[in-house]
């Protein structure tokens, strides 16, 4: 078993609840692995520490241990994901500077932005490839296949939320592997 340290948001079913009752019953079903946050009316944010076979077996049962907790929560987002040169730079322990310097001395074959703009954001995942291929910087493999796995979910959860037919007859389904998962999203 390895260990897989990642952060799942959620909405819940009204924007006033108090996710603050929820706390006992995220522990019980099974989130005790987990520091709850509940700061914001309307959502949860759980910071797992996982023990499992796999990143997706963890992120997956983490999302059905919260969704027996609250039934009615639907998942806003999975971290580590959407990164800026801040992040990536606190992530290897180097500075922003180092970062920018690498994006444009290595032009394109740095990763392309999922947003470029300001700030300029990336998938956690093709970066960390990205190092690895580069042979830049070291980091665990656990650490890649979280990145790995949250970009999925995200890109994932946004495909079904983008299932609708539109004026123009384009029609898109995502095809979501888990029934679970499936309900928390969209």
């Amino acid at each position: 078993m390895k260990e897989y340290d990642f952060t799942l948001k959620f909405r819940l079913g009204s924007a006033n609840e108090d996710a603050e009752k929820y706390v006992e019953a995220l522990a019980e079903a099974g989130c005790d692995d987990a520091l709850v946050g509940v700061g914001q009316n309307g959502r949860v944010s759980l910071h797992f520490i996982r023990e499992a076979d796999s990143a997706m077996e963890a992120l997956s049962s983490a999302v059905t241990d919260v969704r027996r907790a609250i039934p009615d929560a639907k998942l806003v987002e999975a971290d580590p994901d959407y990164v800026g040169v801040t992040d990536i730079a606190d992530f290897f322990g180097v500075s922003r500077q180092y970062v920018r310097k690498l994006i444009l001395s290595k032009g394109a074959s740095f990763p392309d932005p999922v947003h470029e703009g300001n700030p300029s954001l990336w998938h956690l995942a093709d970066v960390l490839r990205w190092f690895q291929e580069e042979g830049q910087k070291g980091f665990s493999s656990e650490a890649l296949e979280v990145a790995q796995v949250t970009m999925q979910l995200n890109v994932l959860n946004s495909c079904v939320k983008a299932s609708v037919v539109s004026g123009n007859g384009f029609y898109f389904h995502a095809q979501v592997p888990n029934e679970e998962l499936r309900a928390a999203m969209g």
